[in-house]
C-alpha cells in the first residue's frame, strides 16, 4: 500500500512538474475577465499623470472675466468652425493619427468638451502605411440650413482617397461614408449661398506651364451639386493667383473659406506657408466665383513683424476661420505655435481664437497684428468653466487616468492604428498588446499617445511588465515621428532586466543609457520637460525617482528639427519587434 502510495504521489509530481515547464514555455498565463481569456504576460500601464507647468500661466493669473488662449494646447492645427443655433463646433487636422479629425463642441466659445471624432472607423479613414504627416489635412466644417446636414470637406494624403467629403444630421451620431471628391489640390471648403446653391473652394497648382516661381499656388472655385455630393464639371475657376500681390511672390495661399456678409462674398485664405511668415488675408467679390479684389490693408492676422527675442512669443499665425459669437460679435479661430526658449516648436500648432472687428467693410482680427497676449477678455455672456465637467482644461493643468473607465478618453490617440486593436482596459490597467513592429517604422504601431501641451511638463506613469525576450520591450516614447523620436522602456538581455533610452534622427538610432533594473515590482516611469531639456527618470519603490542617461535635448521633437506638422506626442508603447540591442 505505502508502495503504490508513493507512485501515486510521484506521478502527481511529474504531472505538476510537466505543467509548470509547459506554462514556463509557453510564457502565457491567462486568467477569465468578462467570460475572456486575458494574457497577463502582457505590459499594463496605471496611474498616467499629465503634469502642465508653464511660467506664462504662472505669471499671468486669470481674472474673473478671462479665459487662456490657446484654447486648445497642443498638436490641434488648422482649425474649422460652425454652428448650429447656440451649438458650436470646432474641427482639426490630424494626419496620420487615428481616429482622425477631432471634433469639439461648444456653447460660448470659451468651454469645450470634445465629442469625440469625425473619422473614427475603418472605412473612413485609411492611413495604415501613411507617415505621421500624411493622412488628413485641413478639415473645414459647415453647417447647410436649407437640408439641416453638416459637412467635413478635407483632403486625405492616404489610401487612394484624396479629397473627400462626408455629412451628418447630427455629429454626435457619427459621420457616413467618405464619398470622393473628383478634383485635385488641398483645403478645401464648401459654401451655402442664400439662395441654396453650394460651392466648393481649395488651394491648387497653377495650370500647367504657369507655374512662376516655387510655393506659386491658385485658389479655385466650383459649383457643388448637393444632390450628388460632387463639384460639376467645368464649373472651375481660378479666383486667386498667387496671393495678394502677385508681383511681390506671394507663396502658399491656401486654407480658403468664403463667407457672406451685406450682401457681399469674402474669400479668406493663409498666405506665406504656415511658419514664419505665415498671414491670414482677405478677399471680395459680388459672386462666389469672383472675381475678387484684395482688401486694402493685407494681411489681418500675422505675427511675423516682431522682435524674434520678445516674451511669452506666439507665432506663425494663420489658417483661420470666422463665426458669428453668442453675443453678435464676429470671432475667428486659427493655428500659432508657442516655441520654447530655443525658438522651437515642440508643441505643435495649436488652436487659438481672437475677436474680430467687423464693424466696417473687412473683418480685422483684434489685437492680431500686435505680440498676441495669453489670456483674453470673455465673451459677454460667458463664465470660465474650463477644467470643470468635462470641459477641457487649458493653462496649467493636470490630467490623470488610471484606466478604471469601460472606454478611454478621447485625447488617447493611435498613430495608424485603431486603438482597439492594441489597447484592453482591464481591472488591472490599460493593457498592451505589442505588434511584431516597432516605433520607426512606417505601419500601424502598438502606442497609445497623448499630446504634448506645454514646454514644461512632467509625465509618470506604473508599468507591470516582464518582457520574455530581447524582442520585447514596453515603456515610453517620445515622440515627433517615425525618424525622430526618443524610446524609453524595459526590455530583456539573457536572463536579466533592462532599462534603456534611446535616441533617433532622422532614422539612425544611438543608445543614451542603460540600467539593468529589478521589475519584481511595477516600475514608476518619468518624462519631464523644461523646454528644450527633457530628462528621463524612474522609481522602483514606487517612491524616489533616479535619472537615466542625463538631460537630454528636445530638438528631435521639435517641427524645426523634425519637419512636418505634428507636434511631439507623449506614447505608452509596446512591441514585439524591438531593435534596440544591449
Amino acid at each position: 500500500m505505502n508502495l503504490k502510495s508513493n507512485l501515486l504521489k510521484k506521478y502527481r509530481l511529474i504531472i505538476l512538474i510537466a505543467f509548470l515547464i509547459l506554462v514556463s514555455i509557453s510564457g502565457v498565463c491567462s486568467v477569465l475577465e468578462n467570460g475572456k481569456a486575458l494574457s497577463t504576460g502582457l505590459p499594463i500601464f496605471t496611474n498616467f499623470v499629465y503634469q502642465g507647468n508653464d511660467e506664462v500661466y504662472n505669471e499671468n493669473p486669470l481674472k474673473l472675466d478671462e479665459f487662456y488662449n490657446p484654447i486648445l494646447q497642443g498638436c490641434y492645427p488648422d482649425p474649422s468652425i460652425t454652428s448650429k443655433g447656440d451649438d458650436y463646433y470646432l474641427v482639426c487636422s490630424s494626419f496620420s493619427m487615428v481616429p482622425g479629425v477631432p471634433i469639439f463642441h461648444s456653447k460660448d466659445l470659451v468651454n469645450w468638451t470634445q465629442i469625440g471624432h469625425v473619422l473614427d472607423r475603418p472605412s473612413q479613414l485609411k492611413v495604415e502605411t501613411a507617415g505621421i504627416s500624411m493622412g488628413i489635412y485641413a478639415p473645414a466644417i459647415r453647417y447647410n440650413k436649407y437640408n439641416d446636414t453638416f459637412y467635413m470637406i478635407t483632403t486625405q494624403f492616404a489610401g487612394g482617397f484624396g479629397n473627400i467629403v462626408v455629412k451628418t444630421k447630427d455629429p454626435l451620431k457619427g459621420w457616413s461614408d467618405p464619398i470622393k471628391l473628383k478634383f485635385d489640390g488641398i483645403d478645401p471648403s464648401i459654401f451655402f449661398d442664400d439662395n441654396g446653391k453650394a460651392y466648393v473652394v481649395h488651394n491648387d497648382a497653377p495650370n500647367k506651364g504657369d507655374e512662376l516661381y516655387s510655393g506659386h499656388r491658385v485658389i479655385k472655385v466650383w459649383e457643388y451639386d448637393l444632390e450628388n455630393d460632387q463639384i460639376i464639371p467645368g464649373s472651375d475657376q481660378i479666383v486667386v493667383n498667387g496671393g495678394v500681390d502677385i508681383n511681390k511672390k506671394p507663396i502658399w495661399i491656401e486654407a480658403p473659406h468664403i463667407y457672406k456678409k451685406n450682401g457681399k462674398y469674402y474669400l479668406m485664405c493663409a498666405e506665406g506657408g504656415t511658419g514664419g511668415w505665415h498671414s491670414e488675408v482677405i478677399f471680395v467679390s459680388d459672386s462666389p466665383k469672383g472675381p475678387y479684389t484684395p482688401a486694402p490693408s493685407n494681411p489681418i492676422l500675422t505675427q511675423r513683424y516682431f522682435s524674434p527675442n520678445r516674451k511669452d512669443k506666439v507665432d506663425w499665425a494663420g489658417h483661420a476661420d470666422l463665426i458669428e459669437g453668442p453675443d453678435g460679435k464676429y470671432y475667428g479661430v486659427f493655428l500659432a505655435v508657442r516655441p520654447n526658449e530655443k525658438s522651437r516648436v515642440n508643441t505643435g500648432r495649436e488652436t487659438f481664437i481672437l475677436p474680430v472687428d467687423w464693424t466696417g467693410t473687412f473683418p480685422v482680427f483684434e489685437n492680431g497684428l500686435i505680440p498676441m497676449e495669453p489670456k483674453l477678455k470673455m465673451p459677454k455672456g460667458a463664465h470660465n468653466r474650463t477644467g470643470d465637467n468635462g470641459f477641457l482644461p487649458n493653462g496649467n493643468f493636470t490630467f490623470a487616468d488610471n484606466f478604471s473607465s469601460d472606454k478611454l478618453d478621447y485625447r488617447w490617440i493611435g498613430v495608424r492604428s485603431w486603438r482597439e486593436d492594441f489597447v484592453k482596459l482591464t481591472k488591472k490597467g490599460l493593457q498592451i498588446n505589442p505588434f511584431s513592429v516597432n516605433i520607426k517604422e512606417v505601419k500601424p504601431i502598438s502606442s497609445l499617445f497623448y499630446r504634448q501641451q506645454h514646454k514644461n511638463f512632467t509625465v509618470t506613469v506604473a508599468l507591470d511588465y516582464l518582457p520574455k525576450s530581447e524582442n520585447d520591450l514596453a515603456g515610453i516614447t517620445c515622440y515627433q515621428s517615425e525618424s525622430f523620436n526618443y524610446v524609453y522602456g524595459v526590455t530583456k538581455k539573457g536572463n536579466d532586466y533592462y532599462l534603456v533610452l534611446e535616441r533617433t534622427q532622422k532614422g539612425q538610432s544611438i543608445i543614451i543609457a542603460s540600467e539593468k533594473i529589478d521589475v519584481k515590482n511595477p516600475i514608476r516611469l518619468q518624462v519631464s520637460a523644461k523646454g528644450d531639456e527633457y530628462r528621463f527618470n524612474f522609481s522602483t519603490d514606487n517612491n524616489n525617482f533616479k535619472n537615466l542617461g542625463g538631460t537630454v535635448s528636445g530638438d528631435i521633437l521639435s517641427t524645426n528639427v523634425a519637419g512636418g506638422f505634428t507636434g511631439a506626442l507623449i506614447g505608452l508603447y509596446a512591441t514585439a519587434a524591438n531593435d534596440i540591442r544591449l
